[in-house]
C-alpha cells in the first residue's frame, strides 16, 4: 500500500529541485542578457560614439536590461491598479505623489520616453498619432524634462544619483541617438529586426 503523504512529499520535494532549477537557469539567462547588453552599450557610447561617461552608460545598459519585460516598461499603475501606458496619464499620475515616489515616477517617464525614442521611435511616433492624450506630447522634451525634475528631488537613499539622471537630461538626444545604433548593432548581429520585449 502506498502512502499519499509519502507520495506528497516526493511530489513536493521535485518539484523543489525543478524549480530550483529553473531559477538558476533565468539567472544565467538574466546574467547572460545583462553581460550582452553591458558589452553593446559600452560598445556603441565608448568607441563609436566616444561618450566616455561610465555611470551614464551603465544607467542606459540597466535600463535595456529591465525594459525587456512589457511589465517593467508599464510598470506604473494608477489609483485604480490599471497599467498607464500614456506619458500624459503618468504626468498626472506624478502630479500626486511626493518625495522618492514622485522621484521614481518623473525618472520612469525619462526611462519610457528615452527607451521608445531611442530603440523604436517608430512606435514612439505611432504612440502620439493614435489619438490618445500623448498626441501632444514631444516625448524628448518630457525625457529631458523628466530627468531633470527626478535629479532635483531630494532622497535620503538614491539607487541612481541626481548627477546621473541630471546627465541624462543634458545629453537626451545623444543617448537617443546611442540607442538607435545600439538597435542597429544588434540587429546586424542577429539579422532579425523588431522589438526585443518578452512577456
Amino acid at each position: 500500500m502506498v502512502c499519499p503523504q509519502a507520495n506528497w512529499a516526493c511530489d513536493r520535494k521535485f518539484t523543489g529541485y525543478r524549480l530550483e532549477a529553473f531559477d538558476m537557469q533565468e539567472q544565467r539567462r538574466g546574467e547572460q542578457v545583462r553581460r550582452f547588453f553591458a558589452g553593446v552599450t559600452e560598445y556603441v557610447f565608448h568607441t563609436r560614439l566616444g561618450v566616455a561617461d561610465p555611470p551614464m552608460v551603465d544607467y542606459i545598459s540597466e535600463l535595456l536590461t529591465r525594459f525587456l519585460r512589457s511589465e517593467e516598461v508599464y510598470a506604473i499603475r494608477g489609483p485604480r491598479g490599471a497599467r498607464l501606458t500614456q506619458v500624459a496619464d503618468m504626468l498626472e499620475e506624478a502630479s500626486h505623489r511626493q518625495g522618492p515616489a514622485k522621484r521614481q515616477l518623473h525618472r520612469h517617464i525619462g526611462d519610457f520616453t528615452l527607451f521608445w525614442t531611442g530603440l523604436y521611435p517608430e512606435i514612439a511616433d505611432r504612440m502620439q498619432q493614435t489619438g490618445g492624450k500623448d498626441r501632444l506630447l514631444d516625448y524628448r522634451d518630457q525625457g529631458k524634462r523628466n530627468y531633470l525634475i527626478a535629479s532635483t528631488i531630494p532622497v535620503e537613499r538614491e539607487q541612481t544619483t541626481s548627477e546621473v539622471l541630471q546627465r541624462l537630461s543634458d545629453c537626451f538626444d545623444i543617448c537617443t541617438y546611442g540607442l538607435q545604433e545600439i538597435r542597429k548593432t544588434w540587429e546586424e548581429d542577429d539579422g532579425v529586426p523588431g522589438p526585443i520585449l518578452f512577456e
